[in-house]
């Protein structure tokens, strides 16, 4: 048997194993079996493809990582996309990116204020502080969770440099106010859209407004590599800068592998450095080393071929929840959208409103108690946090939304996993919840 067949023999056994071993998992169980709030959907093709790229032994980034790259760039309507080793990753690779000296008068520096908003997940704010940077707090808009454009635009007039905002759990932020804020003032923005892959506004992908945009992969994602990231943009100058401070922060532009991409690897001359230093090892900025594995961007591609079909999944639950549970708006805050948004949902958020008989508290315990997940808004008030009680940071107004995220919002799962029977059990969970206690208004 030659290598290609043999190739092929062992990812037809892991597709079987595959089949086999999902054959054997057991059936839902309302309150016995766990309803996630997210998780891996996969089938036999991924554990085929990790198979596959694991054949290779070329382990780093390689030709599974750069037909990921070029499809995911495709799909999410940008030029270039360079695979990192998660969303995280992906957020401080571009923040950074705009502080290199390649952007003259334009760069960023330690001490520049980027506005940001104040609820969320930690690490679209901890690019800031790590990078010596200020960040400026905006409130959020309730049942959106998105930044308050009119509290963007007043720190952009007093002088802020960039902006770095989150598509707060699939949900489009107002790009039009806020896009135009950043091109009147001449601020980077930067589109969080780990949450949001697919999502849209006025009929155009997120991610396409700004100078970046990152994507994660973690499980919980849209996609999911095990872990994995992107950024993306429309500038190859931005896109070089991101690749250096990905790759160590080497001038050099090859893939690995590969050499002499340039034509004058040996004919350089940079800085102090003596005429013809070998350029894979000349270094331009000061980077990290954030790459991916060709192992987790071979999942990646077995899954992309999906995505479409995964957005669909979280779209229709998302609406089912959307119709069910508003029947209890009484006592929550129902998620809320901009007109020309079409999220892309990572979870359906809901806030108990001030006056109801119950707390936050009182029904993520009673769900969590039938076996439902349920998780908060990230952080809460990202400002209250202990990791930023001595950093240097600036608020717009008192973040009074943010308080209330922090105390009274929680969301549910909308990912591709769930069934029609998890969905009607969690509806139905509400249900008892509120006929038992909240109109009864005893506990």
């Amino acid at each position: 048997m030659d290598a290609e067949k043999l190739r092929g023999k062992m990812l037809a056994n892991a597709r079987e194993y595959y089949a086999y071993v999902a054959k054997r998992q057991e059936k839902f169980v309302p309150g016995k079996s766990k309803v996630h709030y997210a998780g891996r959907v996969y089938n036999g093709e991924e554990v085929a493809a990790l198979v596959d790229a694991a054949l290779d032994f070329w382990l780093t980034a390689g030709r599974h990582a750069n037909r990921f790259e070029q499809e995911f760039a495709a799909f999410s309507g940008c030029s270039y996309c360079s695979l990192v080793n998660s969303g995280s990753s992906a957020n401080l690779v571009a923040l950074s990116a705009l502080t290199s000296d390649a952007l003259g008068l334009k760069k960023l520096s330690a001490g520049d204020r980027v506005i940001t908003c104040a609820t969320g997940f930690p690490t679209t704010v901890n690019p800031i502080f790590q990078n010596g940077m200020v960040p400026v707090f905006s409130d959020v808009e309730l049942g959106a969770y998105n930044a308050i454009p009119e509290q963007v635009k007043e720190a952009a007039e007093k002088g802020a440099k960039a902006i770095m905002l989150a598509h707060t759990l699939g949900n489009p932020f107002d790009l039009d106010r806020i896009h135009a804020v950043a091109k009147k003032h001449g601020l980077y923005l930067i589109e969080d859209c780990c949450d949001a892959v697919g999502a849209e506004f006025g009929g155009k992908p997120v991610g396409t407004f700004g100078d970046f945009a990152t994507a994660s992969f973690y499980p919980a994602h849209h996609i999911t590599m095990g872990e994995g990231g992107a950024v993306l943009t429309n500038s190859p100058l931005l896109k070089k800068l991101a690749e250096s401070f990905r790759d160590w922060g080497r001038d050099c532009w090859c893939k690995p592998g590969c050499d002499n991409t340039c034509g004058k690897r040996f004919s350089w001359k940079m800085g102090d450095l003596p005429a013809g230093y070998d350029h894979k090892y000349v270094y331009s900025n000061i980077g990290y080393n954030l790459k991916v594995t060709d192992m987790q961007a071979a999942v990646g591609v077995a899954q992309l071929a999906k995505l479409p079909g995964f957005i669909k999944a979280r779209m229709e639950n998302f609406a089912y929840y959307e119709k069910r549970l508003s029947e209890h708006g009484e006592y929550f805050i129902m998620p809320s959208r901009h007109p020309k948004a079409k999220p892309s949902p990572f979870g359906f958020p809901l806030t108990v409103k001030n006056g109801a008989p119950f707390s936050r508290n009182d029904i993520v315990s009673f769900l969590e108690a039938g076996r439902i997940e349920t998780r908060m808004l990230f952080g809460g008030n990202l400002a209250r946090q202990p990791a930023y009680r001595n950093r240097k940071f600036e608020k717009i107004g008192s973040l009074g939304n943010s308080d209330i995220v922090m105390k009274n919002t929680f969301w549910i799962g909308v990912y591709p996993g769930l069934t029609g029977e998890m969905r009607e059990y969690v509806c139905a969970r509400f249900d008892e919840f509120v006929k038992n206690r909240g109109r009864a208004g005893h506990f």
